[in-house]
């Protein structure tokens, strides 16, 4: 799989000055980590949810959470799990080798769910990825851990953590501190595991009684933005200590695709850019968008999504821009090792050196992932050529 790989290759080629890699579940941790994009949540209790992740890795989807914790009721966690199971045998069956679907993770209650799971999907296991592992804190992380690690042993499969942050031990500022110290003691004992780390925001709203509008970012929650800046500060440093943090769910969702589609049968991928952009504002997306881009700047990847209509702006920021990948090989050239400060071949802001090296090797990282545009391409041609034409 690999991202925009369900364009044509034509329209792939117009977009890209250097195309996404190609990756698969058993690519390294730091490839997949960096490629999770933006991660699709169902409910594991879908009845066709074979066919729906069939149609969203078909739509450009390269992760997704199947999810048997706070999207479904008490009473449906036993029928989630056996649809799961039945569900995964389906996918096994029709999909070959599962080269074709999304990285698929389960999302768990109890540490006691993964080895059952595992035992309970036989075969159908190598299409598993991993587990997310809610409400994450060292007390009820260590078990979760030990529980994937064993797991992992019995069926000779890799399996990888994706812990969320969301307790309200972590939230609340008397206990932050201590709760962030023994999460990153665990998650740096399990290093191996962990492929990143996820943020619940919607459950740091809920102590509060909070629920951000949709025309404001968790970045304008005061409250939320202060957790997301500790999270970043202790778990995601760019110095070799740190983890992936993925980006806050967005919970709004007025925008259809068929909103678009009059438009995209009507003109070239290219074309009318500003009628979409203006487009995207007026059904609720400029939410989602800025946030998206403070996301990046507040040093998260990827992020977590509810709805389908959410992948597509998602991955079409993540692309790296053209000058973006220029400011960054030319910070990385070799001959640049002793430091300095240069002009941009965009001339148009200074590059240093020393200080602006990580920053270019996370950049070129995503890169790989997400492919860099052509010069003049930019969010608004990617995102209309990734929405369905139909």
């Amino acid at each position: 799989m690999r991202h925009f790989g369900h364009l044509a290759p034509d329209i792939r080629n117009a977009l890209f000055h250097k195309e996404p890699v190609e990756f698969t579940a058993d690519s390294p941790p730091g490839t997949l980590s960096a490629a999770l994009g933006a991660t699709l949540y169902s409910p594991a209790t879908r009845p066709k949810l074979a066919e729906d992740i069939v149609k969203q890795a078909g739509r450009g989807v390269v992760s997704m959470v199947l999810c048997l914790e706070d999207s479904i009721s008490d009473a449906d966690v036993v029928a989630g799990e056996e649809n799961l199971v039945r569900q995964f045998a389906a996918l096994a069956e029709e999909s070959g080798d599962g080269t074709d679907l999304p990285l698929l993770f389960v999302r768990v209650r109890a540490a006691a769910q993964i080895p059952d799971l595992v035992g309970r999907l036989g075969p159908a296991v190598r299409l598993l990825s991993g587990f997310v592992l809610p409400k994450f804190t060292e007390e009820r992380g260590v078990p979760f851990l030990e529980a994937l690690a064993g797991a992992e042993a019995d069926c000779g499969r890799r399996l990888f953590a994706m812990p969320v942050l969301e307790s309200p031990e972590l939230l609340h500022l008397e206990s932050r501190g201590e709760t962030l110290r023994g999460i990153a003691r665990t998650v740096d004992k399990y290093r191996d595991r962990i492929l990143a780390l996820r943020l619940g925001v919607t459950d740091f709203c809920s102590a509060y009684g909070l629920r951000r509008a949709p025309d404001m970012t968790a970045y304008d929650v005061q409250i939320v933005a202060s957790v997301i800046a500790d999270v970043v500060n202790v778990l995601g440093r760019a110095d070799g200590t740190g983890f992936t943090v993925t980006g806050p769910v967005w919970e709004y969702f007025r925008l259809h695709e068929r909103m678009f589609k009059p438009q995209l049968r009507q003109s070239p991928f290219l074309g009318r850019a500003e009628e979409l952009r203006t487009a995207l504002i007026e059904h609720d997306m400029d939410g989602l968008l800025r946030e998206i881009e403070l996301d990046r700047a507040n040093g998260l990847q990827g992020k977590t999504c509810i709805h389908p209509s959410h992948v597509a702006p998602v991955h079409a920021l993540s692309v790296v821009s053209h000058e973006e990948f220029s400011d960054a090989v030319d910070i990385l050239r070799p001959e640049r090792g002793a430091g300095g400060v240069l002009r941009s071949a965009y001339t148009n802001k200074m590059n240093e050196i020393k200080p602006h090296r990580a920053w270019a090797e996370r950049t070129l990282l995503r890169a790989e992932a997400f492919g860099v545009a052509r010069e003049g391409v930019g969010f608004v041609e990617l995102l209309t050529a990734s929405l369905p034409h139909t």
